[in-house]
């Protein structure tokens, strides 16, 4: 293999040196007063802009332990994009398999990672419904649920919900915190917190392929969690499809078969 030309060979420096000036010497002959301004600037955005992708996150850490994540996103990990709107799926990716925690670390810091990056992926979302055949107004009983591609529904073992700056879980809770995370056709993007049960239907609705109304998808989950009343079930899983519905979670009905 060829070796790099001259010029190639003064970019990787120059790149290494703004990803990690403290382990990376600057190319030679550049004034280091000319490379500061490069170091400020590039590292000043990234910090802003990761920091307006994930408000939560950068509220409850100091300015020094934001400036050591960003630090180490810089130096570890290798972004596969360009684009800025995308920047979040590489930071989530960064802390998932890439960053080694320290005692100071929040232990909830990749799950609320996660559900903030979830919040902005619905909001840039292209994704839309194929609303042809539905009903938004159809049997949920006697006729198929249908879920918004717009709802995306996670189980998470800290509340991150809640995360904020007066409340910081540091014990994950007994139950998940199931989420439904979803957008409505007015754009604004909101959750809605599920029981163990709900969000079992509603992962039910998602995975329907054999097409089966709701009467059958709650009487299969009753089987299933060995339900003690399985008529009860049906009638508290009926008002929570239609919750679901009213907030757009839920698209509507579509015929079974």
């Amino acid at each position: 293999m060829s070796e790099r030309p001259d010029f190639q060979n003064k970019q990787y420096e120059f790149a290494a040196h703004i990803r990690d000036p403290e382990n990376s010497l600057a190319p030679p002959g550049i004034e280091d007063r000319r490379m500061g301004i490069y170091r400020d600037l590039f590292f000043n955005n990234l910090r802003n802009l990761l920091g307006t992708f994930f408000p939560v996150m950068r509220k409850i850490h100091s300015d020094e332990h934001w400036r050591h994540l960003v630090r180490e996103f810089m130096k570890i990990h290798r972004a596969k994009t360009p684009y800025f709107l995308e920047l979040p799926e590489e930071f989530l990716a960064f802390l998932q398999n890439e960053y080694t925690p320290t005692e100071d670390d929040y232990p909830f810091l990749t799950e609320l990672a996660h559900y903030e990056y979830a919040d902005l992926a619905l909001r840039v979302s292209t994704d839309e419904n194929d609303v042809h055949d539905i009903d938004p107004h159809g049997d949920l009983l006697q006729h198929v649920p249908v879920k918004s591609v717009l709802a995306w529904a996670f189980a998470y073992r800290y509340p991150v919900h809640r995360v904020a700056a007066d409340f910081l879980p540091t014990e994950t809770t007994e139950q998940p915190s199931y989420l439904a995370v979803y957008r409505r056709s007015d754009d604004k993007v909101r959750f809605l917190e599920l029981n163990a049960v709900t969000a079992a239907l509603l992962d039910a609705v998602e995975n329907n392929d054999a097409g089966l109304n709701g009467e059958a998808l709650l009487r299969q989950l009753a089987a299933t969690i060995h339900y003690p009343d399985v008529e009860a079930l049906i009638k508290h899983g009926v008002d929570a499809l239609e919750e679901m519905r009213q907030l757009e979670i839920l698209t509507g009905t579509r015929r079974a078969g």
